[in-house]
């Protein structure tokens, strides 16, 4: 099968675009037709060496986590499947390894793919919808009525995660660049700071909750916005959620966890109305090298996606 793999930790420049022997389906597991795959910021940061638990792995890697396709071949015990659905998902916590025309994953953790989506939008939504899902109402338990701040509104979790938020019945606000102010109101913000002119903390109070997707010295200015009691989660901090600043703010790392039900309830969000997919650029998974050094540049609206066939 084609692939983009690395065999050694670094830059853009070590991805290389050729061929890897077609994974097998083990015992509940099925092997997807991969047609397209998305880049997150996941991906360079385990590209460049960032995650100690790929630390002693043996290379090739394969980077990316989330997927759309169709399944190709059943492992044994798998009845709930055949070959031909055509479903997304997220590769298990831990795994890398979507940028690849086949793949092998446990059935019990996809779910079909809404028909609705093309295969390009149900890969884009894929990690940032479990991300957001599970960062805003299972970490948050964000409530109709409360006020949050999402960070770094035009990416591609934050986007999904402004409109899931909406749908809940909050009030939004969100920062991004003056260029994509329109494009996050478009997707539900009701407050928007442009980063580059305004200091968040100058501006905005008494919030509920604060949903942070840039870290750094961002993360770590989040709390002042709170209100008593208020609570904040973090996805760019690493592992471990940055200790707050004040004793009555509670800070929080979501979990993130696989399952089919959580996949479901993302498709369900798309096949109503309540979120769609946010802005996408395509790129031929030979352009690989291309799409990182975008992605980690971070100058860009939405998400980032691979076609793949």
């Amino acid at each position: 099968m084609k692939a983009v793999y690395l065999e050694r930790f670094g830059g853009p420049e070590v991805l290389q675009y050729g061929d890897l022997p077609d994974p097998v389906a083990g015992p509940g597991e099925v092997v997807i037709d991969v047609a397209a795959a998305s880049v997150n910021a996941a991906d360079w940061k385990f590209r460049s060496g960032q995650y100690a638990r790929h630390s002693g792995a043996a290379f090739p890697l394969i980077p990316g986590r989330d997927f759309s396709g169709s399944v190709g071949a059943l492992g044994a015990g798998v009845d709930d499947l055949k070959v031909g659905d055509a479903v997304f998902g997220v590769l298990d916590v831990g795994r890398e390894g979507t940028y690849c025309e086949r793949l092998a994953i446990k059935a019990a953790i996809i779910a079909k793919k809404p028909a609705r989506l093309s295969h390009v939008d149900a890969a884009a939504v894929a990690l940032t919808g479990l991300t957001a899902v599970n960062s805003i109402a299972d970490t948050l338990k964000l409530q109709r009525g409360e006020t949050i701040l999402i960070q770094g509104g035009a990416g591609g979790v934050a986007g999904f995660a402004i409109q899931f938020a909406k749908h809940l019945g909050a009030r939004v606000i969100t920062t991004t660049s003056a260029a994509n102010g329109d494009y996050v109101v478009g997707l539900g913000a009701d407050q928007v700071i442009d980063y580059n002119a305004q200091d968040f903390t100058k501006v905005v109070h008494g919030c509920d909750a604060v949903f942070d997707t840039v870290g750094g010295d961002v993360a770590e200015k989040c709390f002042a916005v709170l209100r008593p009691g208020g609570r904040a989660a973090f996805i760019a901090s690493g592992v471990e959620a940055p200790k707050a600043t004040r004793p009555d703010a509670t800070s929080l790392r979501p979990p993130v966890g696989r399952s089919r039900q959580a996949m479901e309830q993302i498709a369900k969000l798309i096949e109503s109305g309540a979120v769609r997919p946010s802005a996408i650029k395509t790129y031929p998974l030979a352009q690989a090298v291309e799409a990182h050094r975008l992605s980690q540049s971070r100058h860009f609206r939405g998400k980032l996606v691979f076609q793949v066939r």
